[in-house]
């Protein structure tokens, strides 16, 4: 059943209104909040090559959940009830993420399992529920080859879930693979076709805004994280307190780096929009800022609590602040095309560092190797900044 101007009834709705974040989708994302703390303190028990290697797939599988559902709320009106049941649906399917994925590389494969079944159920539901609510518009023929490619993933994810740790390991890594990467092949499916990206009507402000939204989150998580731990330790000396100082400090070059590059009035918020800039700015670039902002906060709790320059506190203080500004630059070639020097000039910095760190190890002062983290975290803030200030599109 459609309307009488032919338009599904559960479509979103046209309008000046059209872009607004509704409270149902701002509801689903403070499940977010949960499961970034939960993949914090799984890296921070398992600080490992392999348990790196395991919480960046976790990761990887709780960020596509989000952003499919993101994208599809670009197009389902959030104010139906049924939008909301199945926004309702994927909450819980996210939260039993969430909750499960700490022990997902456990032995014992309940955990595995509840984890695997869950991403399942939302990776297949939602599409699904999109084929049949917008049926008879190109949104749902396009959503049939999501729900094709994202079928064959989850049965992976839940095959590997039965699997001992190592070989789940792989499994999981080829499913998550596999629904990362259909949207960069157009989706093209045998039997389906191809949904060449032309024949997405996306609305870029949306997006844009659940992005920044998220990334906020994020950021918030490691507020969350700082105070806990601090609040947790036996003594508040002045160490502490300077490095929850510092720690907040970068957390707020982050954001002010962030919103003067990717704010609602910049240059490249500005930039190109149709739905192939969009896809690599925002599912993959977003994915990578926000996994910084993680790392960066897993940096922090670190260095209050394990202050000598180990591989992990070099790793971890470096690595954060580099997929931050990876995300950066796949971001500016997304929607502008160029990269301000300056993104290059950071990552070159962080790299020095990282090595400096990793060669000179104890006799490098885990404050000083945070010192210099910090000093290009805010040397980036500026020059995104003075950038913007330009309308130069960049950051």
């Amino acid at each position: 059943m459609t309307t009488h101007e032919g338009r599904p009834p559960l479509m979103r709705p046209d309008g000046e209104r059209r872009s607004e974040v509704a409270p149902i989708e701002l509801f689903f994302d403070l499940v977010y909040v949960f499961a970034i703390i939960q993949l914090s303190h799984t890296l921070l028990e398992h600080l490992t090559p392999l348990g790196a290697v395991q919480t960046a797939l976790l990761f990887a599988a709780v960020w596509w959940v989000w952003n499919y559902t993101a994208w599809a709320m670009n197009w389902l009106d959030p104010r139906r009830t049924a939008v909301r049941i199945l926004n309702a649906l994927l909450m819980l399917a996210a939260l039993g993420m969430a909750l499960a994925l700490p022990k997902s590389f456990d032995e014992a494969g309940v955990a595995a399992l509840v984890f695997a079944l869950c991403y399942a159920a939302a990776q297949i539901g939602r599409p699904a529920f999109v084929v049949v609510a917008l049926r008879g518009t190109v949104v749902s023929r396009n959503y049939r080859n999501i729900l094709a490619w994202s079928t064959v993933a989850s049965t992976l994810v839940v095959v590997g879930a039965f699997l001992p740790p190592t070989a789940r390991l792989v499994v999981w890594a080829v499913g998550i693979a596999v629904d990362i990467a259909a949207p960069r092949f157009d989706l093209r499916f045998p039997g389906l076709g191809s949904t060449p990206m032309h024949t997405w009507p996306t609305d870029h402000e949306h997006l844009a805004e659940r992005n920044r939204l998220v990334f906020l989150i994020a950021l918030g998580e490691s507020i969350l994280i700082t105070g806990f731990t601090v609040s947790e330790l036996p003594e508040i000396t002045a160490y502490v307190a300077l490095i929850a100082v510092l720690g907040f400090v970068g957390l707020f070059g982050l954001w002010w780096s962030y919103f003067a590059l990717a704010g609602e009035d910049t240059a490249a918020s500005r930039g190109e929009s149709g739905t192939a800039a969009l896809r690599g700015a925002y599912p993959y670039a977003h994915g990578l800022m926000v996994a910084g902002a993680i790392l960066f906060a897993v940096a922090i709790e670190l260095h209050l609590t394990h202050p000598e320059t180990g591989p992990a506190l070099v790793l971890t203080s470096v690595g954060g602040p580099l997929l931050y500004v990876a995300g950066n630059v796949l971001f500016l070639k997304s929607r502008t095309g160029a990269v301000a020097r300056s993104r290059y000039v950071a990552a070159g910095a962080l790299v020095v560092i990282g090595i400096a760190g990793l060669v000179l190890g104890h006799a490098l002062p885990a404050l000083v190797l945070g010192i210099a983290v910090l000093a290009v975290v805010l040397g980036l803030a500026v020059a995104t900044q003075l950038a913007a200030d330009q309308e130069v599109p960049t950051g």
